[in-house]
Protein backbone atom coordinates (compact mmCIF):
# COMPACT_ATOMS: atom_id res chain seq x y z
CA UNK A 1 0.00 0.00 0.00
CA UNK A 2 1.22 3.88 -0.62
CA UNK A 3 2.26 6.06 2.01
CA UNK A 4 -0.10 8.61 2.32
CA UNK A 5 0.97 11.96 0.64
CA UNK A 6 2.16 14.78 2.73
CA UNK A 7 -0.29 17.27 2.29
CA UNK A 8 0.70 21.45 2.28
CA UNK A 9 -1.36 21.82 5.78
CA UNK A 10 1.06 18.95 7.25
CA UNK A 11 3.89 20.17 5.72
CA UNK A 12 3.09 24.19 7.32
CA UNK A 13 2.35 22.41 10.74
CA UNK A 14 5.83 20.56 10.56
CA UNK A 15 7.47 24.55 9.29
CA UNK A 16 5.86 26.27 12.48
CA UNK A 17 6.76 23.21 14.77
CA UNK A 18 9.01 24.43 17.84
CA UNK A 19 11.52 22.64 18.47
CA UNK A 20 14.43 21.91 21.40
CA UNK A 21 17.42 21.94 20.45
CA UNK A 22 20.24 20.73 22.95
CA UNK A 23 23.96 21.53 22.69
CA UNK A 24 27.32 19.69 23.30
CA UNK A 25 27.93 21.50 27.03
CA UNK A 26 31.08 24.06 26.62
CA UNK A 27 32.67 26.71 29.59
CA UNK A 28 35.54 28.61 28.59
CA UNK A 29 37.28 31.55 30.33
CA UNK A 30 36.73 35.13 28.31
CA UNK A 31 38.25 38.39 29.11
CA UNK A 32 36.30 41.87 28.78
CA UNK A 33 37.99 43.68 25.37
CA UNK A 34 35.20 46.57 25.19
CA UNK A 35 32.50 48.81 27.14
CA UNK A 36 29.82 50.54 25.58
CA UNK A 37 27.02 52.87 27.73
CA UNK A 38 24.04 52.44 25.87
CA UNK A 39 21.96 54.81 27.85
CA UNK A 40 21.78 55.40 31.78
CA UNK A 41 20.70 51.85 32.19
CA UNK A 42 22.61 49.20 29.70
CA UNK A 43 26.08 48.64 29.13
CA UNK A 44 27.68 46.69 26.45
CA UNK A 45 30.46 44.62 26.47
CA UNK A 46 32.54 42.67 24.34
CA UNK A 47 34.04 39.41 25.62
CA UNK A 48 37.24 38.12 23.70
CA UNK A 49 38.29 34.32 23.93
CA UNK A 50 41.20 32.34 22.04
CA UNK A 51 38.38 29.76 21.04
CA UNK A 52 34.80 30.41 20.66
CA UNK A 53 34.70 27.82 17.30
CA UNK A 54 32.36 25.66 19.14
CA UNK A 55 30.41 28.13 20.34
CA UNK A 56 26.29 27.83 19.39
CA UNK A 57 22.90 29.79 20.03
CA UNK A 58 20.16 28.77 17.67
CA UNK A 59 17.51 30.45 19.40
CA UNK A 60 17.20 34.34 20.30
CA UNK A 61 16.39 34.42 23.75
CA UNK A 62 19.26 31.29 24.51
CA UNK A 63 21.14 32.20 27.93
CA UNK A 64 24.94 31.76 28.97
CA UNK A 65 26.20 31.87 32.55
CA UNK A 66 28.16 34.41 33.35
CA UNK A 67 30.31 33.28 36.12
CA UNK A 68 32.27 35.95 38.22
CA UNK A 69 35.31 35.61 40.22
CA UNK A 70 35.57 35.91 43.53
CA UNK A 71 38.07 37.53 46.06
CA UNK A 72 41.69 36.80 45.41
CA UNK A 73 40.62 35.17 42.16
CA UNK A 74 41.99 36.03 38.36
CA UNK A 75 40.05 33.74 37.21
CA UNK A 76 36.84 32.04 38.09
CA UNK A 77 36.79 28.27 38.19
CA UNK A 78 34.57 26.67 35.81
CA UNK A 79 32.10 24.10 35.66
CA UNK A 80 32.30 19.96 34.54
CA UNK A 81 29.65 17.98 33.79
CA UNK A 82 29.54 15.21 36.22
CA UNK A 83 26.43 12.95 36.04
CA UNK A 84 24.96 15.37 32.96
CA UNK A 85 24.78 18.39 35.42
CA UNK A 86 27.43 20.95 36.01
CA UNK A 87 29.91 20.71 39.02
CA UNK A 88 31.97 23.10 40.28
CA UNK A 89 35.45 21.94 42.01
CA UNK A 90 36.13 24.51 44.64
CA UNK A 91 33.49 27.52 45.47
CA UNK A 92 31.01 28.31 43.09
CA UNK A 93 31.32 31.58 41.38
CA UNK A 94 28.63 34.22 41.40
CA UNK A 95 26.56 33.07 37.68
CA UNK A 96 24.13 35.23 36.42
CA UNK A 97 21.95 34.75 32.90
CA UNK A 98 22.58 36.62 29.59
CA UNK A 99 21.16 36.63 26.36
CA UNK A 100 24.43 36.40 23.43
CA UNK A 101 23.37 39.37 21.29
CA UNK A 102 26.03 39.21 18.67
CA UNK A 103 28.88 36.70 18.50
CA UNK A 104 32.10 36.41 16.26
CA UNK A 105 33.45 32.20 16.35
CA UNK A 106 36.35 33.25 13.71
CA UNK A 107 37.63 36.50 15.96
CA UNK A 108 36.26 34.84 19.09
CA UNK A 109 33.96 37.61 20.14
CA UNK A 110 30.91 37.45 22.00
CA UNK A 111 28.60 40.44 22.87
CA UNK A 112 26.43 40.89 26.18
CA UNK A 113 23.95 44.16 27.68
CA UNK A 114 23.19 44.30 30.74
CA UNK A 115 20.94 46.28 32.50
CA UNK A 116 22.57 47.85 35.54
CA UNK A 117 19.99 49.40 37.51
CA UNK A 118 20.38 47.58 40.57
CA UNK A 119 23.95 47.00 42.37
CA UNK A 120 23.95 43.28 42.04
CA UNK A 121 27.54 41.93 41.61
CA UNK A 122 27.47 41.40 37.43
CA UNK A 123 25.46 44.89 36.98
CA UNK A 124 28.53 46.43 39.31
CA UNK A 125 31.42 44.29 37.28
CA UNK A 126 29.49 45.46 34.00
CA UNK A 127 30.17 49.22 35.20
CA UNK A 128 33.65 48.95 36.73
CA UNK A 129 35.89 45.77 35.51
CA UNK A 130 38.96 47.00 34.30
CA UNK A 131 39.56 46.01 30.35
CA UNK A 132 41.16 42.61 30.27
CA UNK A 133 39.15 41.08 33.48
CA UNK A 134 38.31 37.24 32.98
CA UNK A 135 34.93 35.83 33.64
CA UNK A 136 33.51 32.61 32.76
CA UNK A 137 31.04 31.68 29.97
CA UNK A 138 28.89 28.45 30.05
CA UNK A 139 26.52 26.92 27.51
CA UNK A 140 24.23 28.30 26.05
CA UNK A 141 23.24 24.09 26.98
CA UNK A 142 20.16 24.41 24.40
CA UNK A 143 18.26 26.81 22.78
CA UNK A 144 14.41 26.55 21.79
CA UNK A 145 13.89 27.44 18.40
CA UNK A 146 10.97 29.40 17.58
CA UNK A 147 10.10 29.53 13.70
CA UNK A 148 9.89 32.78 11.96
CA UNK A 149 7.12 31.66 9.87
CA UNK A 150 4.15 32.31 11.72
CA UNK A 151 0.95 34.77 10.42
CA UNK A 152 1.94 36.81 13.08
CA UNK A 153 4.24 37.23 16.65
CA UNK A 154 4.01 39.39 19.93
CA UNK A 155 7.13 40.66 21.71
CA UNK A 156 6.44 42.25 25.44
CA UNK A 157 8.96 42.35 27.80
CA UNK A 158 10.80 44.92 30.26
CA UNK A 159 14.62 45.96 30.25
CA UNK A 160 15.64 42.65 31.18
CA UNK A 161 14.20 41.20 28.05
CA UNK A 162 15.25 44.14 25.58
CA UNK A 163 18.62 42.05 24.43
CA UNK A 164 16.16 39.24 23.25
CA UNK A 165 13.49 41.22 21.60
CA UNK A 166 16.17 42.84 19.62
CA UNK A 167 17.99 39.76 18.50
CA UNK A 168 14.71 38.30 17.21
CA UNK A 169 13.52 41.58 15.59
CA UNK A 170 16.84 41.41 13.72
CA UNK A 171 16.50 38.14 12.59
CA UNK A 172 12.33 38.50 11.34
CA UNK A 173 12.13 38.25 7.79
CA UNK A 174 10.53 41.17 5.86
CA UNK A 175 7.08 39.53 5.32
CA UNK A 176 6.84 39.33 9.09
CA UNK A 177 4.41 41.04 11.13
CA UNK A 178 5.33 41.48 14.80
CA UNK A 179 3.96 43.88 17.51
CA UNK A 180 6.60 44.86 20.35
CA UNK A 181 5.15 46.44 23.78
CA UNK A 182 7.83 47.18 25.98
CA UNK A 183 8.29 48.63 29.60
CA UNK A 184 11.34 50.57 29.99
CA UNK A 185 12.46 53.56 31.11
CA UNK A 186 11.93 57.00 29.11
CA UNK A 187 15.80 57.61 29.10
CA UNK A 188 16.27 54.05 28.21
CA UNK A 189 14.65 53.75 25.31
CA UNK A 190 16.16 53.26 21.87
CA UNK A 191 15.32 52.87 18.45
CA UNK A 192 14.58 49.38 17.77
CA UNK A 193 15.04 47.92 14.04
CA UNK A 194 13.66 44.93 12.14
CA UNK A 195 13.44 43.99 8.45
CA UNK A 196 9.74 43.11 9.87
CA UNK A 197 6.33 45.30 9.33
CA UNK A 198 6.65 46.61 13.00
CA UNK A 199 3.95 47.48 15.28
CA UNK A 200 6.34 49.04 18.53
CA UNK A 201 4.77 51.06 21.29
CA UNK A 202 6.23 51.56 24.87
CA UNK A 203 3.97 50.82 27.81
CA UNK A 204 4.05 51.70 31.65
CA UNK A 205 1.72 47.94 32.24
CA UNK A 206 2.57 44.63 30.02
CA UNK A 207 -0.12 42.88 31.11
CA UNK A 208 -2.89 46.03 30.38
CA UNK A 209 -0.78 46.57 27.29
CA UNK A 210 -1.92 42.73 25.92
CA UNK A 211 -5.13 42.74 27.11
CA UNK A 212 -5.83 46.28 24.78
CA UNK A 213 -4.45 43.96 21.79
CA UNK A 214 -7.09 42.06 19.81
CA UNK A 215 -5.98 38.66 19.15
CA UNK A 216 -5.11 38.17 15.56
CA UNK A 217 -6.33 35.31 13.48
CA UNK A 218 -4.09 32.73 11.65
CA UNK A 219 -1.53 30.99 14.03
CA UNK A 220 1.03 33.11 15.70
CA UNK A 221 3.75 33.79 18.51
CA UNK A 222 3.69 35.18 21.47
CA UNK A 223 7.35 35.48 23.44
CA UNK A 224 7.52 37.38 26.63
CA UNK A 225 9.81 37.71 29.51
CA UNK A 226 10.54 40.22 32.35
CA UNK A 227 9.78 40.07 36.40
CA UNK A 228 7.89 37.29 37.91
CA UNK A 229 4.85 38.88 39.75
CA UNK A 230 4.01 40.91 36.21
CA UNK A 231 4.48 37.75 33.94
CA UNK A 232 2.45 36.00 36.11
CA UNK A 233 -0.11 38.50 35.75
CA UNK A 234 0.18 38.84 31.61
CA UNK A 235 0.19 35.07 31.47
CA UNK A 236 -3.16 35.17 33.09
CA UNK A 237 -4.50 38.03 30.52
CA UNK A 238 -3.59 35.70 27.39
CA UNK A 239 -5.09 32.95 28.74
CA UNK A 240 -8.62 34.60 29.16
CA UNK A 241 -8.00 35.81 25.37
CA UNK A 242 -7.45 32.63 24.63
CA UNK A 243 -4.07 32.52 23.39
CA UNK A 244 -2.92 28.76 22.99
CA UNK A 245 -0.36 27.63 25.43
CA UNK A 246 1.71 25.85 22.98
CA UNK A 247 2.04 29.06 20.69
CA UNK A 248 3.48 31.51 23.16
CA UNK A 249 6.43 31.59 26.11
CA UNK A 250 6.47 33.76 29.07
CA UNK A 251 9.38 33.94 31.43
CA UNK A 252 10.69 35.56 34.37
CA UNK A 253 13.92 36.83 33.95
CA UNK A 254 13.87 38.49 37.34
CA UNK A 255 12.02 38.18 40.64
CA UNK A 256 11.87 41.21 43.18
CA UNK A 257 13.72 40.21 46.24
CA UNK A 258 15.96 37.23 44.40
CA UNK A 259 18.96 38.37 42.77
CA UNK A 260 19.37 35.00 40.37
CA UNK A 261 15.29 33.87 39.73
CA UNK A 262 15.22 32.67 36.05
CA UNK A 263 12.20 30.36 35.03
CA UNK A 264 10.00 29.65 32.56
CA UNK A 265 5.44 29.94 33.39
CA UNK A 266 4.54 26.50 31.78
CA UNK A 267 0.59 25.40 31.76
CA UNK A 268 -0.38 24.36 35.15
CA UNK A 269 -1.29 20.83 34.91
Amino acid sequence: MDATPTTTSDQASTALRVQRVRHEFAARHMQLLARERLSPGFVRIILGAADLGSFRSDGFDDHVKLLLAGPGQQRPGLPELVDGKPHFNGERPVARDYTPVRWDTEQGLLVLEFAIHDTGPAAQWARTAPMGHWVGVAGPRGSLVIPKGYAWHWLLGDDSALPAIERRLAELPAEARVTVRMKLSAVDRRPLYSPAQMDLQWVDDLAEAAAALPLPPAEGYIWAAGEHSEMAALRSVLKDKGASPKHMRIAAYWKRGDAAHHAELVEEA
